[in-house]
């Protein structure tokens, strides 16, 4: 069962956060810059009010500089969760690069390690049938020797 609640605050929080959104967008994402604008905005709100409703000038201009410093902290408020948001984001990415970084570092040592192991494998099969190949010229010379050496009658 649950109690319904009222959704004023919640809307009025959305108004006051987009309003301030609004501003600080539209003062290229400087807050001093956005303050001043609401504040120029304030005071041409009360100079209209002012016009239209006699005697309430000085009443619109204090709720103008109530609702000013209000969207101001709203400003101010955003500006700090924003760089929050973005030291994290900073602190995350620079994580994942490091990590990158010492991946790389592994595979290029496997990779050395591999490639050394492949010449020192190539080397020695080379020189295994080198040694195969001398192995067989000499005995083939020596059977070619003795063959000719019995011609002349000095071996077997």
């Amino acid at each position: 069962m649950s109690r319904s609640k009222s959704r004023i605050p919640l809307f009025l929080g959305l108004t006051v956060a987009g309003a301030g959104g609004y501003y600080l967008y539209a003062a290229g994402g400087d807050p001093k810059v956005a303050q001043k604008k609401v504040e120029h905005d304030a005071a041409s709100a009360s100079a209209k009010l002012k016009g239209e409703l006699p005697g309430s000038g000085k009443e619109a201009q204090k709720q103008g500089e109530e609702l000013s410093k209000r969207a101001g902290a709203a400003i101010d408020s955003t500006v700090g969760d924003v760089r929050a948001k973005v030291n994290e984001a900073d602190a995350k990415l620079s994580a994942k690069a490091h990590e990158a970084e010492g991946k790389f570092q592994q595979l290029k040592a496997d990779g050395s390690k591999q490639f050394d192991q492949a010449r020192k494998d190539t080397a020695r099969e080379l020189n295994e049938t080198a040694d195969k190949f001398d192995k067989t010229v000499e005995k083939k010379t020596a059977e070619a020797k003795s063959g000719i050496s019995s011609w002349f009658g000095f071996g077997k």
